[in-house]
């Protein structure tokens, strides 16, 4: 089976993301592929190379990113989302003449078209978070 997962909580407010990062590892153990996570309104907070929760708290940001690296997933952050939050790839950082990006390595910012595709594409679309 193909999903798409769409992510719409951060990474600290609920369970929503760590869930959904259980459901990725889960479906990947299974044989099942990932086209495509897409991180919506605060679920784009999973993307960010800044936080620095407490020792005895996960970096679910860097799961996701090492998730990424060692299964090539397509994490996709909304453009719209991140810049209302402050978050940037460096394309989108000097194009709003900013000095600074702070998105993970494997996560890249597009658009809504992208969750559109995803859907299109995978024979499942699961959604974590409201």
């Amino acid at each position: 089976m193909k999903y798409t997962v769409m992510v719409n909580e951060g990474p600290y407010q609920h369970q929503s993301a760590d869930s959904a990062l259980q459901f990725v590892r889960a479906a990947l153990a299974k044989g099942h592929e990932i086209f495509r996570v897409f991180f919506y309104h605060d679920g784009v907070n999973n993307g960010t190379r800044l936080a620095v929760p407490p020792k005895d708290d996960r970096l679910l940001q860097q799961e996701w990113s090492d998730l990424a690296k060692e299964h090539d997933l397509d994490l996709v952050i909304c453009i719209a989302a991140a810049q209302r939050r402050g978050l940037m790839d460096a394309d989108e950082a000097k194009r709003q003449g900013l000095d600074a990006d702070n998105i993970i390595e494997g996560f890249r910012i597009s658009g809504l078209g992208q969750l559109i595709e995803g859907s299109i594409q995978s024979d499942r679309t699961i959604v974590f978070g409201d």
